[in-house]
């Protein structure tokens, strides 16, 4: 299979061209001050992390390159407000424009009307991209060890740090998941799904959080979360009590009550 990733950040270079012309720098900025609804995504997860309480990161997305395009009559602020009130602790939002089909505006419009901590999930590739999504109301960014080098990574994370943003640095193999205990102040996420192939093991979470166990923040698990049993077997197995959950239920004939059974789990 030709590597997806690759594909994907080739597109995302295009993108930040385009929006460098529709959105200069100093004017980021500057409507970054007028932001008040910012709210601390890490802090919040290890105050939970540290009760053993499940959280949930529902996502939002409209299509993926391994399910295509999962929902038809895509309306985020609808999906925003059933995983709020049926019990999503915070909400990760896809924002890449091509093979997920997302937008930055999802983010402010969601966060203009509820209350939650969003992850803006794209490829962040330029530390531009970062007072982007924050501009836009993001609370904490993605950084994807597999598509960038380490250098990058910490000038993204330092650009994050400088504008009081979380950093979740994505990893999927044993390589990248020693790179990541280089990143103290970042919460680490265990990707199930290999990038370049989309295979998805829950066994990776569980090889990988052996290595990140010393990581002062919580380790997020993501991908392959369909039923409560996936949930307790990676608690059983790999210590994460925090999910990044998302094709299982956009794809689920009733998103709500998909939601309540991973948040409603008896431990």
């Amino acid at each position: 299979m030709e590597n997806v990733l690759k594909k994907i950040i080739n597109k995302k270079k295009e993108r930040i061209k385009i929006y460098k012309k529709e959105y200069p720098e100093n004017k980021l900025f500057e409507d970054i001050k007028n932001i008040n609804n910012f709210i601390d995504f890490k802090d919040k997860i290890k105050r939970r992390n540290s009760e053993r309480k499940i959280s949930i990161i529902a996502e939002i997305k409209k299509a993926s390159p391994s399910a295509g395009e999962i929902i038809k009559n895509f309306n985020p602020l609808n999906i925003a407000k059933i995983y709020f009130e049926n019990g999503a602790s915070f909400l990760s939002v896809l924002t890449e424009e091509y093979f997920f089909l997302g937008k930055l505006d999802y983010i402010k419009n969601i966060k203009s009307n509820y209350k939650i901590p969003i992850l803006c999930k794209d490829f962040f590739i330029d530390t531009y991209q970062v007072a982007l999504a924050k501009s836009f109301g993001a609370d904490c960014i993605l950084i994807i060890l597999s598509a960038v080098d380490k250098v990058l990574a910490k000038d993204l994370c330092q650009a994050a740090n400088d504008l009081n943003i979380s950093t979740l640095i994505e990893v999927h193999s044993e390589k990248e998941a020693e790179i990541a205990l280089s990143f103290k102040d970042s919460l680490i996420g265990i990707n199930n799904r290999n990038l370049k192939t989309l295979e998805v093991s829950l066994n990776t979470s569980v090889k990988l959080s052996k290595i990140l166990n010393s990581h002062q923040n919580p380790l997020i698990c993501e991908s392959g979360i369909h039923s409560t049993d996936n949930i307790k077997f990676i608690i059983d197995n790999a210590g994460i009590y925090n999910f990044l959950i998302g094709e299982s239920l956009l794809k689920s004939q009733d998103i709500g009550s998909k939601l309540k059974q991973f948040t409603q789990i008896s431990l």
